[in-house]
């Protein structure tokens, strides 16, 4: 008997250590969303572009579209002979300054199109706050450019565009919605769920029938270590982010939908 309960509990213990180990294999990053600003109306210019920096290579994503001059401009370095982008913005829509036209890019991004690219970056306000967009648009103005972003742009600490700031900073509003979270999130601009997106990367409409739940989970959050066949040349395009913009509850909510779709 002794023995017999001795080996029930090794299995119990057994199976608890494993569950515990895929859990915690989950990114818990419910406060990891890209950080919000904490800036007031003395910060200065050269701030704004640090800060925008961080998350043009970072959290923000930019990098996984913009600077390859393939699937969106370039906005680094020249841009087909028309230079930096803070050197082109103010030149692309008659009558509107260039922090005016980056800012209304990043927040209305089909508004502007650029002749060449398909209609595929999302609205940038569903996943950063205010402030982080300025920021953004000081860092692209400092491409080229003089930054004439400042303090007075960014909304009044506690005040109404704060709190929408807030919200706007969790991924996609921070919503269940599986199928908000591809929206907002940007998915659809390469990947197509039924009537919707782009025919770019590999076709969402029934993936649960080709790939499990930890195969879809993997490719969000390591979108590079199986890259699926007839996509090897879209390697690296994917953004890498999603495991530190979404909560935990977001991935695994997205994960179960999309395994679902047979």
């Amino acid at each position: 008997m002794l023995g017999t309960n001795l080996k029930v509990a090794g299995v119990v213990i057994g199976t608890l250590a494993l569950y515990t180990l895929v859990a915690n294999s989950i990114p818990q990053v419910q406060s990891e969303v890209p950080k919000e600003l904490k800036m007031g109306s003395d910060v200065t210019p050269e701030q704004l572009v640090a800060a925008g920096q961080d998350l043009f290579n970072g959290a923000g994503g930019c990098t996984s579209c913009h600077g390859l001059g393939t699937r969106a401009p370039n906005l680094l370095t020249d841009e087909k002979g028309t230079g930096a982008i803070g050197a082109r913005c103010s030149g692309r829509e008659s009558g509107t300054s260039c922090k005016s036209y980056l800012h209304e890019s990043l927040v209305d991004p089909r508004k502007f199109v650029v002749p060449g690219y398909e209609p595929i970056m999302p609205d940038m306000s569903k996943t950063l706050s205010p402030a982080q967009l300025w920021s953004l648009v000081a860092f692209l103005e400092s491409q080229g450019g003089s930054v004439d972003v400042s303090g007075s742009d960014l909304p009044a600490e506690g005040g109404e565009s704060s709190d929408e700031g807030a919200s706007a900073s969790a991924f996609a509003g921070g919503t269940m919605d599986p199928m908000t979270m591809l929206r907002d999130g940007g998915c659809l601009g390469c990947h197509k769920m039924g009537e919707e997106g782009a025919s770019v990367g590999p076709d969402l409409s029934h993936v649960g029938a080709r790939a499990n739940a930890n195969y879809i989970r993997e490719s969000i959050l390591d979108p590079d270590a199986k890259v699926a066949r007839g996509f090897e040349a879209m390697k690296g395009i994917m953004p890498k982010q999603f495991g530190e913009q979404m909560t935990a509850s977001q991935l695994e909510a997205l994960v179960k939908y999309l395994a679902s779709r047979k």
